[in-house]
């Protein structure tokens, strides 16, 4: 149904060297930077696998409210990876790989703070 997505984030510059890393377990990656002559003079990148579906937008202030995003592992391993890569990237943990069954009984993912406070995750709703 999401086509795509984006946040606002205070520091591009900070945010896409945490997203570089937490996404590469993923197999996401910066895929395209909007020329700054369309963006305002704006730094707006979209990260994806095979195509752009989520945008870091620079703002002039640190984001007041905090956003949820969630990615799609292809299994748990890329939980796991992604969780440990967005640590050592600066992230914060905000509840480490492990089943949520609250949710369904296969529902296995992890949880960081990005820079600006955004609640980060990665999740796999495959079976073991």
């Amino acid at each position: 149904m999401i086509d795509h997505l984006g946040i606002t984030v205070a520091d591009f510059d900070a945010s896409k060297v945490f997203y570089d890393k937490a996404m590469a377990p993923l197999g996401a990656s910066l895929l395209y930077m909007v020329p700054q002559e369309y963006t305002g003079g704006a730094k707006v990148g979209g990260y994806g696998r095979d195509r752009p579906v989520f945008w870091l937008h620079a703002g002039k202030d640190k984001p007041k409210d905090h956003q949820h995003v969630a990615f799609t592992a292809r299994s748990r391993a890329e939980v796991d990876a992604f969780h440990a890569a967005a640590l050592a990237a600066g992230g914060k943990d905000n509840g480490g790989p492990g089943l949520r069954p609250h949710y369904h009984p296969n529902y296995y993912g992890a949880f960081v703070f990005d820079p600006d406070g955004n609640n980060v995750e990665a999740v796999c709703h495959a079976a073991e």
